[in-house]
């Protein structure tokens, strides 16, 4: 066997810590801000939406790169693995940067046109805190690229160790400017900028150590090479249009749900990051599945990636129905830990109580199962029933059951578990018979 139980416990038991930090960290985030006031938690929300779509662009080619680089090490190939992994870092930053240039260029009429509508204080909100988070995009672009090279070398505790770093710095630089320094909005923007540069430097420090698997030490170079980034671009392209576009139409939404009112986007975040503690399991998974997967198939071994799939993923179906049955009993007094009107209090309990029922039965094999499939190469299929099922799904029926029905933000999340529903049906289907496993070998 390529991973013994010991070896997938020293992979995702890290992951889930790292995953938890950061949602901790993130919802202590929203509580410090919300501290400014809902205009501020609304603008902040809608601009997180902003940057997780320009982050994605970046953070697929780290899956890329991730899956390319586990190929050679299941191939028991260093050298290329390291080549690879540097040409990763290398065409990661210059994107990021021209990323960064064309939002800060552009950032006024983006907002403009995405969140006419809210108000005007909400707007001034957003607008300081896209301007200072853009300068972080790179920084966490080269983090993200270099986490997932850990990962593929079985190493997630390196990176737990950086995100620990990484959101206490963050927490404490929201402490001292938001309240010290009373910077509101602009010190939380400052606070998690500075966090994520000080991450990328120990990270990209620790990667150029010699006796590392995959190592930056004697692969420096300004030079792309053509091949490698072909391969990385391969996997990552798809990946990336399948989720910027999968964040493009979270954006539509949020437009539809600026329309709602201040108490449905301010609710809408508090969801947002609930939902995120209660994907947890699944989410460290899919980072193991990905990196697991990529070794099985460099390894030529489908039998055990078929294998360690159905393992993992039934840990993290146990795992997630636990965390969703405390969500639905504990929903009311978790949002009294949030400084929302009584409107936002109820509709984001309805809200995270349908996201925790729904998650243990379609999460899975909506987000976890294709991760299988990307690491074999099977990436094209794997994209456009995503894309597909996000804008006639998700998108279709929030537009539909919002203007059709009372339902108002709570619509908008059953026609999400609805795309949830639909993405499931493919991927067993497709999982289920054996075209995935020729992708590897045909490119």
């Amino acid at each position: 066997m390529l991973y013994t139980n010991k070896d997938l416990r020293k992979l995702i038991i890290p992951l889930v810590f790292e995953q938890l930090l950061s949602i901790l960290v993130g919802m202590i985030d929203v509580v410090m801000i919300a501290g400014v006031g809902e205009a501020a938690v609304s603008g902040v929300s809608l601009v997180d939406t902003v940057n997780v779509l320009i982050i994605n662009i970046t953070a697929a080619l780290a899956t890329g790169g991730a899956v390319v680089a586990g190929h050679f090490l299941g191939q028991k190939d260093s050298e290329n693995a390291g080549r690879a992994a540097w040409q990763l870092v290398l065409f990661s930053g210059v994107l990021s940067i021209a990323v960064t240039i064309v939002l800060m260029g552009v950032h006024k009429p983006l907002l403009s046109v995405m969140f006419g509508q809210v108000e005007t204080e909400v707007m001034d909100s957003a607008v300081t805190y896209l301007l200072i988070t853009a300068l972080s995009i790179c920084p966490l672009a080269i983090y993200n690229a270099c986490a997932a090279l850990f990962r593929a070398m079985n190493d997630s505790k390196t990176t737990m160790k950086i995100a620990v770093v990484m959101n206490l710095l963050n927490l404490t630089g929201n402490a001292i400017l938001i309240y010290g320094a009373e910077m509101g909005v602009a010190g939380a923007a400052w606070a998690t900028t500075f966090s994520r540069v000080v991450a990328a430097t120990l990270i990209m420090i620790l990667m150029f150590r010699g006796e590392r698997t995959i190592s930056f030490k004697g692969q420096v170079t300004w030079q792309l090479d053509g091949v490698l980034i072909k391969r990385i671009l391969y996997i990552g392209v798809p990946n990336g249009l399948e989720n910027s576009l999968f964040q493009l139409g979270k954006i539509l939404l949020l437009s539809l749900i600026s329309t709602l009112g201040t108490y449905a986007i301010a609710a809408n975040a508090v969801c947002n990051t609930l939902a995120s503690l209660n994907a947890l399991p699944g989410q460290a998974i899919n980072l193991a599945l990905l990196s697991v997967a990529s070794m099985c198939v460099g390894a030529g071994d489908y039998k055990q990636a078929r294998y360690y799939t159905a393992k993992l993923m039934k840990i993290a179906i146990a795992s997630t129905a636990i965390l969703s049955v405390a969500m639905v009993i504990f929903a009311p007094a978790i949002m009294q830990v949030y400084q929302l009107s009584p409107e936002a209090k109820t509709l984001a309990v309805q809200v995270i109580r349908w996201h925790a029922v729904m998650a243990v039965i379609l999460w899975m094999p909506s987000f976890t199962l294709p991760n299988t499939l990307r690491a074999s190469g099977d990436v094209i299929w794997t994209m456009v029933i995503a894309i597909a099922s996000m804008w006639i799904f998700r998108i279709g029926f929030a537009y539909l059951l919002s203007s059709q029905t009372n339902l108002g933000l709570l619509g908008v999340w059953i026609a999400m578990t609805v795309d949830w529903l639909f993405r499931a049906i493919c991927y067993c289907l497709r999982y289920k018979g054996d075209k995935w496993q020729h992708f590897r070998k045909a490119n």
